[in-house]
């Protein structure tokens, strides 16, 4: 890759416009894609460290394995990434009745479930851009 940084950046900045959209789902009620998104904001954001450090191909959609990753590179991710790790949860059963044992996602998650994947979400940016130097 000619430019990490920039392909850092570029990560980042929908990792951001991820997590607004993830609140505007949530304060209008739509808890099962405010977790999906939030989700999807955090792993957009470890993508962009990974990015920023080096790696040339990053896939993988799982925030404690993009942790884990990124610890490699700084141990400050690997403090936190069974706490980060839990937004996982929200990356199937959010979206597909198949992914749940009963119902449909827009049934079974909640405003409390929302509340705490913005919450991990936005200390995963928070994290990233604290390590990050784009």
């Amino acid at each position: 890759m000619k430019d990490p940084k920039g392909e850092a950046a570029r990560w980042l900045a929908q990792a951001e416009y991820d997590l607004r959209a993830a609140q505007t789902n949530a304060d209008n009620e739509l808890y099962a894609y405010a977790c999906f998104i939030a989700q999807q904001s955090a792993e957009k954001a470890l993508k962009a460290f990974l990015y920023a450090q080096g790696e040339r191909h990053v896939v993988g959609h799982s925030v404690g394995e993009l942790c884990r990753r990124a610890a490699k590179g700084n141990p400050a991710f690997g403090k936190v990434t069974t706490r980060l790790g839990r937004l996982d949860r929200y990356y199937i059963p959010t979206r597909y009745p198949n992914g749940l044992p009963g119902g449909i996602p827009a049934e079974v998650f909640y405003a409390d479930d929302a509340v705490l994947a913005l919450t991990l979400a936005r200390e995963t940016l928070d994290l990233v851009k604290q390590n990050l130097n784009v």
